[in-house]
C-alpha cells in the first residue's frame, strides 16, 4: 500500500462533500457570473467543502476556454477560503488537457478533475501517459474520473495501480460502480476513492471511500455531509436513514441522460438562487410539468428543512 493517508490527504486536496456545480446561463445562454458565484456561496453554505467546476454537470463541452477561467476565477473569489475548488479539465485531447489544466493553476483553483479521454477510447498504456502528462503539467492535485459509461474506457486495476505511484494522482472519482474492484485499488495504493453516482454515495463511502462528488448536492449537501460522518462514525443506522430519505430525491434529479444537469438547474431556479434554468444544445431546460414533479419530491423529501 502507498505510504500516506488517503483520507488526510484527500481532506487537505479536495474535500469531502463536493457538488459538481451546474454552470449558470442566462436566458439567452450566456454565462451568468452573479448567479455562479450566488450558488457556489449557497454550496458552500449548506454543508459542501468542496466545489468541482467546469465537469459534465457544469456543461463542460458546450463552455469555451475563456468561459471556464472566468467561471473558475468567480468562484475562487467567491468561495475559495471556505472550501476547495477543483477544476474540471479533462479532455479527448492531451495537449489540450494540459492548456486547461496551466490555466486553471493560475486562476486559482485548488485541484484538478481529470476525467478518461472520451471516445477515442485510447489503450491503457496510452490512457496512463496522457493521465500522467496532465499530473507533470502543474503543481496541483489530481482526481481521476473514471465512467466508462460515457467515456467508452475503463480505468483498469493495473493502470490505477501506475497512477498511484504519481505524487500529484491522489484521488478517483468513480461512477464505474464496482464498489468491491474499488476497495481493493483503496486497499492496494492509498488512493482516495469518491463516489461518482448519488445512487452508490452510501455503498462507496462503507467501502471505504472518502467523499462524494455529487450532482444531487445541489439540493441536498447537508445531508450528504451528515452521511459522511455518520458513516465515519460507525453509525450505519443514521446513515441508512439519510440514504432513504434520499432515495426519491435522486431518481428525480439523476433521470435524465444529462446526469443532473437539466434538472438541478430546474431546481435551483425554481428556489431562486440561479436566474435561469437555461442548459446549452444539446440540452434542452426542464418542461413546467418536470419543473413541477420535482419540486413536489423535493419537499415531501423534508431536505433543507
Amino acid at each position: 500500500m502507498a505510504s500516506r493517508s488517503s483520507d488526510d490527504l484527500a481532506r487537505r486536496s479536495f474535500g469531502r462533500v463536493l457538488t459538481a456545480m451546474v454552470t449558470p446561463f442566462s436566458a439567452e445562454g450566456e454565462l451568468d457570473i452573479d448567479s455562479a458565484q450566488r450558488l457556489a456561496t449557497h454550496l458552500v453554505d449548506r454543508g459542501n467543502d468542496g466545489l468541482v467546476i467546469s465537469g459534465t454537470t457544469g456543461e463542460s463541452p458546450t463552455t469555451s476556454d475563456s468561459e471556464k477561467e472566468r467561471l473558475l476565477r468567480a468562484v475562487v473569489d467567491a468561495v475559495g477560503d471556505r472550501a476547495r475548488v477543483v477544476a474540471g479539465v479533462g479532455t479527448n485531447d492531451t495537449s489540450h488537457t494540459i492548456e486547461l489544466a496551466r490555466a486553471a493553476e493560475k486562476a486559482g483553483a485548488h485541484g484538478l478533475l481529470v476525467v478518461t479521454p472520451y471516445y477515442n477510447k485510447p489503450p491503457q498504456t496510452a490512457l496512463v501517459r496522457h493521465f500522467e502528462m496532465a499530473a507533470d503539467a502543474t503543481g496541483l492535485p489530481v482526481m481521476l474520473y473514471d465512467i466508462p459509461g460515457r467515456t467508452g474506457t475503463p480505468i483498469e486495476f493495473d493502470s490505477l495501480m501506475r497512477l498511484a505511484a504519481h505524487d500529484r494522482v491522489v484521488a478517483v472519482k468513480d461512477a464505474k460502480g464496482d464498489v468491491f474492484e474499488g476497495s481493493r485499488v483503496i486497499h492496494e495504493t492509498g488512493l482516495a476513492y469518491y463516489s461518482g453516482d448519488d445512487a452508490l454515495n452510501l455503498a462507496w463511502l462503507t467501502h471505504g471511500a472518502v467523499g462524494v462528488v455529487s450532482v444531487v448536492g445541489h439540493v441536498a449537501a447537508r445531508e450528504y455531509a451528515d452521511m459522511v460522518v455518520a458513516v465515519e462514525q460507525g453509525d450505519l443506522a443514521t446513515a441508512l436513514r439519510l440514504h432513504r430519505r434520499l432515495l426519491a430525491v435522486v431518481r428525480a434529479v439523476m433521470t435524465r441522460s444529462s446526469q443532473g444537469a437539466i434538472t438541478a438547474k430546474a431546481a435551483l431556479h425554481a428556489l431562486g438562487i440561479i436566474g435561469s434554468r437555461t442548459v446549452r444544445p444539446p440540452l434542452f431546460e426542464a418542461t413546467e410539468a418536470e419543473v413541477d414533479a420535482l419540486q413536489r419530491v423535493v419537499e415531501a423529501s423534508g431536505i433543507g428543512s
